[in-house]
């Protein structure tokens, strides 16, 4: 089957404004039910430039039981991104690929003392455990 509406899903996950050095998660992402997923970063305006979003991964939406997803279980060995340049601006800065076993994903925002930037978090699920069949994935606050 050529057509991907039944074999993907897309999940708004946040959209935060990052100052200075205080941490900021977005949501989770529920990958039940799915085989793959991957997690995308969008800038809005980025005034004041300096951080990196690192793809964390939980069995449990508490948290503090997030931690670092190691390179190994990321697609490429990729499990950060950075923007340094106030002119990434509304831009798709990257993607980045799940491919542990863990429930949940997402990323935690940490910047620099100065860092001033609205980012958004846009999560990828792919092959489904069933299709065709329509999936609406799921955002989770963390608890």
């Amino acid at each position: 089957m050529r057509d991907m509406i039944a074999t993907f899903s897309t999940v708004d996950m946040t959209t935060d404004t990052l100052a200075g050095t205080t941490p900021n998660a977005s949501a989770w992402l529920d990958t039940r039910g799915f085989d793959g997923a991957a997690i995308e970063l969008l800038t809005g305006a980025v005034t004041d430039a300096g951080f990196t979003a690192t793809l964390q991964h939980s069995d449990t939406t508490a948290a503090a039981d997030a931690v670092a997803v190691p390179a190994i279980e990321a697609s490429g060995g990729v499990v950060s991104l950075t923007v340094t340049s106030d002119t990434d601006d509304n831009i798709v800065k990257g993607v980045l690929g799940y491919l542990g076993s863990k429930r949940y994903i997402r990323f935690n925002y940490v910047g620099t003392a100065n860092t001033d930037a609205v980012v958004r978090t846009i999560g990828r699920l792919g092959r489904p455990h069933r299709a065709p069949t329509t999936y609406v994935g799921a955002a989770v606050a963390a608890t």
